[in-house]
């Protein structure tokens, strides 16, 4: 879709033309790459490789993958985050981002109690002087794949 930043996206992918937070790790069907536009450290995100809007569009290969790399990539973000927990998330509501994605979130066992559930996403959509550097990214990003590599 011409108006979905998330197309957009995974094309600059599969030319090779992404940087190495945004393109963490890439299966048959998902991609994983760090939300660029946040203030939390290692908040990652499973992208659908193809255009769908809903969950329910998800073939069942799609769906298998999705479950086998939720727990993985949980454990990976544990691992170089340190958090104690994540937060698997979907919505796909946002007008450049009409296409599923499945929001991975670090939660610290310091994560003040305003910020914890739905309050995570105070983290997200903040503005770019507030925004994670692209170094810390990707310096995530190479932890949490060398972390996959031995899972």
């Amino acid at each position: 879709m011409n108006n979905c930043k998330t197309c957009q996206l995974i094309a600059k992918r599969d030319s090779g033309d992404a940087p190495l937070w945004d393109s963490i790790y890439r299966t048959a069907y998902w991609d994983l790459v760090h939300s660029y536009n946040t203030s939390l450290p290692g908040w990652l995100v499973l992208v659908a490789r193809r255009h769908i809007a809903t969950i329910a569009e998800l073939t069942p290969d799609e769906a298998v993958e999705l479950g086998k790399l939720l727990p993985v990539v949980s454990q990976a973000l544990q691992e170089v985050a340190g958090c104690q927990k994540t937060y698997a998330v979907q919505f796909a509501e946002h007008p450049e981002h009409p296409h599923v994605h499945v929001h991975v979130i670090p939660v610290a066992a310091d994560l003040p109690a305003e910020k914890r559930g739905p309050g995570v996403f105070g983290y997200l959509g903040v503005a770019e002087e507030e925004r994670i550097s692209e170094t810390a990214m990707n310096e995530i990003a190479a932890g949490v794949r060398k972390a996959l590599a031995v899972r």
